[in-house]
């Protein structure tokens, strides 16, 4: 087993990568660039053109969830808390996927894409956390004020390459610190944790691109198998991660934020599903969804979606309230509590038309 612990030296991780190309990481398969005026009108649609229905018109429910039923909860349970945030209970301790507990997905908490809902539990009512998973560096995915609330109650923090530096930059203490280069795995209390690739790509500014590496996430622990996507368009190499690590229990796939504009950098619902083929998969749990607006598609969409294709394929899918406990042996939370009659034939219909 192989792993980058941070050290003084803050080009360690970029220089140690056999997959860093003058600081640039690369993707396995390539990612086609836009150009300057094709990008400006995507952003021009994105902030003046975006369909009424992008955000949930009511409230959206939440199953609250507190410290004392977290901590009697038996192995293998998951707790959806929205967006890509899972909190998963392994081996006997809690795992953390990509935190994100702020009111908005943005550098600043004035502007920028607004939660539809609150966080089924706040992060000072967390039990410990043995480890918190990074999967790449994006706003969405990596808060600043999440994680430095957490530095307290957590043990470990795991991320690609690159992004650890940014957390020690922010005050994390560098021993908590562990960053992993694809195929890079580990062991921390039980738990065999695997960084594995994904198609994507990072930056927390207009001129830092690439810069800090991007990965999913496998999980091994008390004979069970769980896959966590990060963000990720789709490509083959989700085959071979379930060649080598399948079948998964669980596969925790992004399901949400896509559009024909940015189709190699996010999974359309079609798209998931395959992903979910690929690793061989027995339950899935689309996340990525329900928590910001960062498409065009409506906020229930991937849900119809993914539900429709779901069920016509035989496949099983969690779709959980924010906060509600799935058991990786009782996989039967799948009420469509986005849903309500008049979008009943609306559902239908996206289907039939994508």
């Amino acid at each position: 087993m192989a792993s980058l612990l941070f050290n003084n030296n803050s080009n360690t991780a970029l220089a140690r990568s056999p997959i860093s190309l003058e600081s640039d990481f690369k993707n396995p398969v390539t990612v086609t660039k836009g150009g300057v005026l094709e990008q400006a009108r995507i952003m021009w649609d994105f902030f003046f053109n975006k369909p009424e229905d992008t955000r949930p018109s009511g409230k959206i429910p939440v199953q609250t969830v507190t410290r004392a039923q977290l901590m009697s909860a038996p192995n293998n349970m998951f707790y959806r808390l929205g967006h890509s945030t899972v909190l998963m209970k392994l081996s006997g301790a809690f795992w953390l996927t990509d935190p994100m507990f702020s009111d908005r997905a943005s550098p600043v908490q004035f502007a920028g894409p607004e939660r539809f809902h609150a966080p089924p539990i706040v992060i000072k009512e967390l039990p410990p956390i043995k480890g918190v998973i990074i999967s790449h560096d994006h706003y969405d995915h990596l808060d600043r004020d999440s994680i430095m609330k957490l530095v307290g109650k957590t043990e470990y923090f795991l991320t690609p390459l690159g992004v650890g530096e940014i957390l020690v930059d922010w005050g994390v203490p560098a021993a908590k610190v562990r960053q992993l280069d694809w195929w890079q795995d580990m062991e921390i209390g039980g738990v065999h944790l695997v960084a594995t690739p994904a198609r994507h790509f990072s930056g927390r500014g207009l001129f830092k691109k690439n810069q800090t590496q991007w990965a999913s996430w496998v999980f091994l622990a008390d004979g069970q198998r769980v896959f966590f996507s990060g963000d990720s368009g789709y490509f083959d190499g989700f085959k071979k991660i379930g060649d080598k690590y399948g079948p998964f229990d669980v596969t925790m796939l992004e399901t949400g934020a896509y559009n024909v504009n940015w189709p190699e950098v996010h999974m359309r619902p079609e798209e998931s599903i395959q992903a979910h083929i690929d690793l061989q998969g027995r339950y899935l749990l689309p996340i990525h969804n329900g928590t910001f607006d960062l498409s065009m598609h409506s906020w229930h969409e991937p849900f119809d979606r993914i539900v429709a294709l779901s069920n016509a394929q035989g496949i099983s899918v969690v779709t959980p309230l924010m906060g509600e406990p799935v058991s990786m042996y009782d996989t039967t939370s799948g009420r469509r509590w986005w849903e309500d009659p008049d979008r009943v034939k609306e559902a239908l219909q996206v289907i039939g038309a994508k």
